[in-house]
């Protein structure tokens, strides 16, 4: 039995939500990171990715596994479902993912700095 995904995996104050790095789409390296313990169906992904809609959340799969970095699988049993699971091009996206987390995560300060006196009309105090 694998672990459930916990709810609280991406919340507010999460680095990613603040990483100025995009793979993909918005969404495309949370769910990435989801998907590093193994496969996932949409039903455990939707619990830490409860802020996205199940319309984008499928667009953002789909468009995962049109780059080859997610492979979906269809179980015809009794019960159908389906699994989402990494690719090795996409496991090979975790190590860049992780680095861009780490390296938000070490100037998080300046980042919400910059943005709040962006939104304020304000000119950052380190922007020349």
């Amino acid at each position: 039995m694998r672990q459930p995904l916990p709810a609280d995996m991406f919340d507010e104050l999460c680095p990613s939500s603040l990483n100025p790095i995009r793979f993909g789409d918005k969404w495309a390296a949370l769910i990435i990171r989801c998907l590093e313990q193994g496969p996932r169906r949409f039903s455990e992904l939707r619990v830490p990715l409860r802020r996205v809609t199940p319309k984008v959340l499928t667009q953002s799969l789909r468009s995962l596994e049109r780059d080859g970095l997610v492979k979906r699988t269809v179980f015809a049993e009794v019960t159908p479902h389906v699994e989402y699971e990494l690719t090795p091009v996409g496991r090979s996206m975790l190590e860049p993912i992780a680095a861009a987390c780490a390296w938000t995560e070490q100037h998080w300060d300046e980042l919400l700095d910059a943005r709040e006196s962006y939104d304020n009309g304000h000119p950052h105090p380190l922007a020349r």
